[in-house]
């Protein structure tokens, strides 16, 4: 039944399935549906244009649909690519330890063998640095992987 609708169809099917495309990626978005189906109705307007030729058999036209997948897909990964990482008005949103540099704290635990806590907020922080008495005020100046190092406030 299926093959016999899809036949009935004709040049028409790559447009179905263009549109069917389209639309699952409003439904289920991630990019990638959208080149397939960009490539989906640009292989049903060849196939409009070129169906009556005996050339534009069913292998052309699967693998003109892949080539068309792949181009459509490398064209919007240039223009759609990752580099709007970059492109953000708080870029260190997500990076709660990054935007503790600079900040300054006093000595929760004291610094010993380069390792201590300070209290920012509601949260106790390892940190290091120098040999530092509890109660000190330091002053972060870097932060890696939940681990903040300190240097001493002078008062």
């Amino acid at each position: 039944m299926i093959a016999q609708w899809i036949a009935d169809l004709g040049p028409w099917n790559w447009m179905v399935l263009g549109a069917a495309l389209l639309a699952l990626e409003i439904l289920v978005p991630g990019v990638f549906l959208l080149w397939l189906g960009i490539a989906a109705v640009l292989t049903g307007t060849l196939s409009l244009q070129l169906w009556d030729t005996g050339v534009w058999i069913w292998q052309i036209q699967v693998l003109t649909f892949l080539v068309l997948s792949v181009i459509s897909a490398l064209v919007g990964r240039r223009f759609y690519g990752n580099d709007r990482v970059g492109d953000t008005d708080q870029p260190l949103l997500n990076q709660r330890d990054q935007q503790l540099v600079g900040r300054t704290a006093t000595l929760e635990e004291a610094i010993r063998e380069g390792r201590g806590r300070i209290r920012l907020g509601d949260t106790l922080w390892r940190v290091s640095g120098p040999d530092l008495p509890a109660g000190a005020r330091v002053r972060v100046t870097a932060a890696s992987s939940g681990q903040l190092t300190v240097e001493q406030v002078d008062a």
